[in-house]
């Protein structure tokens, strides 16, 4: 095969695929141009017909509209009918009201007028009434001066010598009803208040009963031989000397069969020292090592007492929430004493008494036994603080931030500051009742001489009392008076002041009575 045969069989597979590709590629292109038409004439009759819709729709909603507006006029044509026809009425009610008031109005004008015609009228009564009243008051005094001069003549007396006699006189009258007022005042008040005071206090004492312990400024140790003594002493007295400066109590060592005195003013102290002694004494180890060991556990062993002391004091009581501090110091109090009396016991007592008494009048319970139990807290520490047991207890109260009623109770017990509240007089009460009770207390000879030479001494300063006897312990002070000085009404005002000066110089348990006796003798012999 020659060449040119292979060339024409190469190229006429090619040409006849190129030709139709050519007539493919032209048959696509008019049926591409024939389907573009096609979709624009569909586009354009919907467009056309949605043309023709939308026309339609707005002349359809033209016309509803139009509807609309004149019904819309039309409803509101009515609306501002009726309103005007509302606003007219209004407005015409409004001028029949204003007319009314117009009327009222000149109605009251001519009767403002007729009053004011009135009242001028009676100016001029009155001016003439004055002037007419003026000169008879000129008339009237000219003639008190004339009878005035008439009077000083006749009697012989100036105007002011007899002004100061009328006035002596009103004075004396005054002065006498003023004292029959005051003895039917307090005849009433004492008939009212006595009843109830004694119902409530009777009451009170029959519920609560308390043993009392007379307690010592010293302490008594048993010994089992005489020959402990000379252990206790030591070499050279250095085991008494050490039991003594570790304490700070007295040991008293004398011819006293198996016994040794520790004496001392300090009750904590000196319970610490007969701890340790009764310690020392069962061990039988004594010297001053053994001396410090047994006394720091003496020590140790009163705290836990006093603690526990407060705490059953709190329970016996009824009275809870206290602070930790303010029970531990009533645990002090049992070893405290006033006059032989065991404060902690006595502290107790106040406290019950004091809740009893409000009770029976309606108070709070709780609020006067808590006032009851911590009103002598001061005197845990008094030894060991400047100040009154009174002073040093309401500190510590308000540092432990105790109520206000609480505070002015523990002020207000001995009476030096005034009570502001019942339950302050109620712990004031219970506070004396427990204290004056007999066995209660008891009192040194000199105190109580010196008791009663006060008494007598207070009423002897009073101008007018010619004796004086304190009688029944002191409890009650009768006195004479001077017949010609004082008189039956004075009697009344002088018994006040010497009740008023015993109150504010003198400290006394319970009460005292004053009595005052005005005696007239008339003494003759038939011969």
């Amino acid at each position: 095969m020659d060449p040119l045969s292979i060339v024409l069989l190469i190229l006429i597979p090619l040409i006849s695929a190129a030709v139709g590709i050519i007539c493919w590629k032209v048959s696509a292109k008019k049926a591409h141009k024939a389907g573009y038409e096609l979709r624009k004439q569909e586009a354009e009759a919907i467009f056309g017909s949605a043309e023709a819709e939308g026309k339609r729709i707005i002349g359809e909603a033209t016309k509803e509209g139009e509807r609309k507006k004149r019904e819309f006029l039309l409803a509101a044509k009515e609306e501002i009918h009726k309103s005007r026809i509302e606003l007219e009425k209004e407005i015409k009610d409004r001028r029949a009201e204003l007319q009314r008031s117009e009327r009222r109005l000149i109605q009251k004008e001519e009767s403002l007028d007729k009053k004011l015609e009135a009242i001028e009228v009676r100016e001029n009564g009155i001016k003439a009434k004055e002037d007419e009243a003026e000169n008879y008051l000129n008339d009237a005094k000219e003639s008190a001066a004339r009878q005035l001069s008439e009077l000083e003549r006749i009697s012989g007396l100036s105007r002011e010598e007899a002004k100061n006699i009328l006035l002596a006189n009103v004075e004396n009258d005054i002065r006498h009803e003023t004292v029959a007022l005051m003895k039917e005042y307090e005849a009433q008040l004492k008939y009212e208040s006595a009843n109830k005071a004694k119902e409530v206090i009777a009451s009170a004492i029959q519920k609560c009963a308390a043993d009392y312990v007379s307690e010592m400024t010293v302490s008594v140790v048993p010994l089992p031989n005489d020959d402990m003594k000379g252990r206790i002493i030591g070499r050279e007295g250095r085991n008494i000397k050490a039991l003594e400066t570790l304490t700070g109590i007295d040991l008293i060592i004398d011819d006293t069969p198996e016994a040794v005195i520790l004496s001392g003013f300090h009750p904590i102290r000196r319970e610490v020292a007969r701890i340790a002694l009764e310690k020392l004494i069962v061990d039988g180890r004594i010297h001053p090592a053994r001396i410090e060991e047994m006394v720091e556990k003496a020590k140790k062993e009163v705290d836990s007492v006093i603690r526990k002391e407060g705490e059953n004091a709190t329970y016996e009581t009824g009275v809870y929430g206290l602070h930790p501090e303010i029970i531990k110091l009533l645990g002090r109090l049992k070893y405290r004493t006033s006059y032989g009396q065991s404060v902690l016991i006595h502290s107790i007592e106040v406290s019950r008494l004091a809740g009893i008494m409000a009770a029976e009048l309606g108070l709070d319970v709780n609020l006067a036994k808590r006032a009851g139990l911590v009103h002598d807290i001061g005197k845990a520490v008094d030894f060991e603080m400047e100040g009154s047991h009174i002073e040093i207890g309401a500190e510590l109260a308000k540092k432990y931030k105790e109520n206000a009623d609480v505070i002015n109770a523990i002020q207000s017990h001995h009476g030096d500051v005034e009570p502001t509240s019942i339950i302050s007089v109620l712990v004031q009460a219970a506070d004396a009742i427990s204290a004056a009770r007999p066995g209660a207390r008891r009192e040194t000879l000199e105190s109580y001489i010196k008791r009663l030479e006060k008494l007598e001494e207070i009423a002897n300063s009073f101008d007018g009392v010619e004796k004086t006897f304190a009688i029944q312990a002191g409890r009650e002070v009768r006195i004479m008076v001077t017949p010609e000085k004082v008189s039956d009404d004075d009697m009344t005002l002088l018994a006040r002041d010497i009740v008023k000066k015993i109150e504010s110089e003198m400290e006394y348990p319970g009460q005292i009575k004053v009595t005052m006796i005005r005696e007239t003798r008339i003494v003759d012999s038939a011969k």
